[in-house]
């Protein structure tokens, strides 16, 4: 098939690479978002796909909308057989869906209808899920929505951050939405509707959601703070001043701290919650660079009864 890849960050350059060492099918064009300004000068970066796509001298379309008229007419002038897309970043109006023959296809990083939204694979995390996966499925006008063409499964070890997480899954879906256009080509794969039941929403974590709340248990504070790493960083106060959290692990024999109050020994530092304790590894405070808990500890040495969070 004639293919026009849709995506815009890092995760989605796997599937592309898959797409292009696969031989059968023709990536004639990618589209992503506009280029964006990024670091301390502020200059305008193009996409990790753009550069990935014009590296392969691909052509790289960059609509300021997908409704662009301009757009639309290029999209028709390419007449792609289907769209893959992996993360592109923006809604697909009904005039574009209609343009290929075998629609939009998505690659979405959960198993449908669990976690439909923008943030699938930190929700996971955050929830507690032991299991889940990417699905491919053709995109209609809902959320997420769409009958489903195929699933991988991926297990959720106990140390996974998303960023852990969305990596290992980018490279397993890359494979599988390279096997769904091999699928949709031969005739032998028809998408299936999504159940009714099971649906949840995962909605995009900003920061006030990755506020953490020092009365909940210690299994659900090490969740929020490897689902909001790396982005967008789990945090907490310390003498009014915002400390993000990298990596916590939970102490289940340490019972005598109430929530929030700190414990610093030589070496390691640890914090109470609703349950029982966690122990600060990594921790990042405002201004400065990463840097491991205890040697923070030490740096602001912290005095008997202080808390995190206020």
């Amino acid at each position: 098939m004639k293919l026009v890849f849709a995506g815009t960050p890092e995760v989605a350059v796997p599937a592309l690479d898959a797409l292009l060492a696969s031989g059968r099918h023709e990536v004639a064009a990618v589209v992503t978002r506009p280029d964006a300004p990024a670091g301390r000068g502020r200059r305008l970066v193009a996409s990790p796909v753009a550069e990935r796509a014009e590296e392969a001298g691909i052509e790289v379309l960059k609509p300021a909308k997908p409704k662009d008229p301009e757009f639309l007419e290029r999209l028709r002038e390419i007449g792609p057989d289907c769209c893959p897309v992996v993360a592109y970043g923006a809604l697909l109006p009904r005039v574009a869906l209609d343009i290929p023959a075998h629609g939009w296809v998505n690659l979405h990083f959960s198993l449908l209808p669990a976690w439909r939204g923008a943030a699938p694979v930190q929700h996971a995390i955050m929830a507690g899920d032991e299991i889940t996966g990417a699905s491919t499925f053709l995109i209609e006008e809902g959320l997420d929505s769409g009958p489903v063409y195929g699933t991988v499964t991926e297990e959720i070890r106990a140390t996974d951050t998303s960023g852990d997480l969305l990596t290992r899954l980018a490279f397993a879906g890359a494979g599988l939405l390279a096997a769904t256009m091999d699928g949709i080509e031969d005739g032998t794969l028809k998408a299936v509707p999504q159940p009714a039941d099971g649906i949840s929403l995962a909605p995009k974590v900003n920061v006030e959601d990755a506020h953490l709340d020092w009365s909940a248990p210690a299994l659900r504070v090490d969740r929020m703070v490897r689902g909001c790493t790396p982005a967008p960083g789990a945090w907490t106060t310390f003498r009014g001043e915002r400390l993000k959290l990298i990596q916590v692990t939970p102490v289940p024999d340490r019972t005598d701290l109430a929530p929030g109050q700190i414990a610093a020994g030589k070496n390691n530092v640890h914090v109470g919650t609703g349950s029982y304790g966690v122990e600060l590894l990594w921790v990042q405070a405002q201004g400065k660079k990463p840097m491991r808990a205890a040697d923070w500890a030490r740096g602001v040495r912290i005095g008997e009864g202080e808390r995190l969070g206020g």
